[in-house]
């Protein structure tokens, strides 16, 4: 018949291998959290993910300030509110005081 050997002697050989495989020492199971540490880092693929940024108007009248870049895009929106307004469609005025506010409701 076979005897098992001691706990201090398995300790032993556990505390050995782990040396020996470069892993954690853990007799006692503490989380120690080393599976989420072994892991790769996500960084650079949600870096990768998202496509680099393009240089738009804002960043060209940042570099050059002197010079004038007419945005397309937003003179159509400003002349989409304008209209907006003309037809009473517009956001409402900011009122300045109190007063205006309990003026105004019905």
């Amino acid at each position: 018949m076979s005897v098992l050997p001691s706990r201090a002697r398995l300790l032993e050989l556990a505390k050995t291998s782990c040396r020996i495989f470069s892993t954690t020492f853990n007799p006692t199971g503490a989380r120690t959290g080393n599976k989420i540490l072994r892991q790769r880092l996500r960084g650079p693929n949600i870096v990768d993910y998202y496509p680099k940024r393009m240089v738009g108007i804002a960043d060209l009248r940042r570099i050059w300030p002197d010079r004038v870049f007419i945005d397309e895009a937003e003179v159509m929106r400003l002349e989409d509110v304008q209209v907006a307004k003309i037809r009473g469609k517009g956001a409402p005025k900011k009122l300045r005081t109190k007063k205006e506010a309990t003026r105004r409701k019905k």
